[in-house]
Formats: structure tokens, sequence, C-alpha cells
């Protein structure tokens, strides 16, 4: 488990490209066979990436969040961005297709995922877990892809075009911190999350996926009026301070999980900048 510890926007101006992308971007968070984290201390979320192709995997209990196993104290909202595979939550299986989410509730003790078929046409199954600390035990859900709570959004004249289906809020999946879900630009549209906003009472973390390889996100962050951007690419991860603007525009179409934790779970929370103020 790496951790990254938080950051203030007075860091930003003084940051060039490699710190930018140290702090603030999760390039490697999935290893064949293995269990990868990180430790964002903004708002003590952790992101998860599992990759099993030859052997299930366990989720083992990482020393650094001081507990006798992952859940005891934690939840965790987990979405497949690879191709089917199960999660089976203390000897409960949970069959995951691409694109669905798995709530676990505070309290689960064996966490273990697995591919359906590794060499098919969609690979092996990707899981990308993001968990928050949670006070109390809500029952662990399965949500199958586009069964949320489907919102449309955009318009392919401004080309951010986008489906955003909610899995874990205040009024779906219930969870003690966790916010989740997946958005899908639609053919033609490239921005997300359009205009930008921040939401000082969360932070927020972006996973890209349905990438094609040789294509990349400009993804924008910072504070409204000193902006920065990474280069994402493909399964790759993104953290958003509560004061950080999170949006991008890709080189070809893609999909995006986000995630957020801290202070309530409305959604429409937000503070919202015009493009035209932006720097």
């Amino acid at each position: 488990m790496e951790q990254r510890y938080a950051t203030s926007p007075e860091h930003v101006p003084g940051m060039d490209t490699a710190e930018l992308r140290r702090r603030y971007l999760v390039e490697d968070l999935f290893v064949p066979d293995d269990v990868n984290a990180v430790y964002t201390h903004h708002d003590r979320v952790v992101l998860v990436g599992v990759l099993p192709v030859t052997t299930a995997v366990a989720l083992p209990t990482f020393p650094e969040i001081r507990s006798d196993y992952f859940f005891e104290h934690r939840e965790a909202g987990i979405v497949n961005v690879g191709g089917t595979g199960t999660v089976t939550v203390d000897g409960v299986v949970h069959t995951l297709t691409h694109g669905s989410c798995l709530y676990v509730g505070r309290g689960a003790r064996d966490v273990v995922f697995g591919s359906t078929d590794p060499s098919g046409d969609q690979g092996p199954a990707r899981f990308y877990a993001v968990s928050a600390p949670a006070h109390t035990a809500y029952p662990t859900t399965l949500v199958e892809a586009g069964q949320g709570n489907v919102r449309e959004l955009g318009d392919a004249l401004t080309s951010n075009r986008r489906t955003l289906n909610q899995y874990i809020h205040e009024n779906g999946v219930r969870s003690c911190q966790v916010v989740m879900g997946v958005t899908t630009l639609h053919p033609g549209s490239m921005w997300n999350t359009m205009p930008a906003h921040t939401h000082d009472r969360r932070m927020e973390a972006y996973l890209y996926f349905d990438l094609p390889e040789d294509a990349r996100v400009i993804h924008l962050m910072g504070e409204p009026t000193e902006t920065r951007h990474l280069v994402v690419g493909n399964h790759q991860a993104t953290i958003a301070p509560s004061w950080s603007v999170h949006s991008g525009v890709g080189t070809a179409s893609y999909s995006f999980v986000w995630a957020m934790a801290g202070e309530n779970q409305s959604f429409d929370d937000m503070d919202t900048f015009p493009v035209a103020d932006m720097r």
C-alpha cells in the first residue's frame, strides 16, 4: 500500500509535471495476480486495484490501516472494468460483468477476487475499489451495469453528451460515506464534467477505462483559477482533493468510474465554475 499525504492549493503552483503526476495520478494500479492499493489522506480514502489472471486473489489486511481485517472499520464500492469476474464475500459469490458495481459493507471478513474467463475477448476481470472509513454497517449489494439511477447529461453540440449511472448514493445502494457510479461518453462526445466544479466537502477520484491504449484523457485539476493538467491513460486513476476541479477531454471515447467520500452524499452538492472564468 502506497501512502499519499494530503496537499493544499498553495502547493500546486510550485509543482512540475513529475510531482503533479506523483501526487495526483495513479498509473499502475493493476498488477497481475496481486492487489495494489493507494491510501490518500484526503478523506482517508483507499484506492484498490485487483487483476486476477491465473489465480484467485484475496484482499489482504494492510498494516497501514491498523485493522485486523480490511473491512473491520471500512466499506468499499467495487466496479469491474475488465472481463466478467467474481467477488466472493464471506463465502457468497457475486458475479460482476463489465461495468457492474458491488458495495461491500463494514464487517466483511474474507473477500476474494477471481476472473471467469481470463483468456476471453474482454480478458481477465479488473476490479477497482474505492474504500472509506465506515461507522455503521450496510449490506453487501450488487448492481448490474446500467441498472443504477440513470441520468442523461450534456449536449452533443458541446461535445459532452454522456450517460451517468449512479450506483452507490443516498437514494440507491446505501453506504456510510462512499458514493460511486460510472459515466459513459456518447459517440462523438469527449468532454466529461463540464462545467467543471469543486465540492469542498468531499474528495473525488476518477478511474478512466474503455479508452484505447493509444488514446489519452487530458484531465484538468487544481483550483479553477490556477488549473493544471494530467495526461491519463486507460485504467489509470486521478485523485481530486476537495478544493480541486476534476474534468477532462479525451482523444477517443471512454468511460470513467467516479467515486467520492466526505461530508455528505448529495450528488448535486457542488460548486460549478463558469468555463470563461477558468484560468
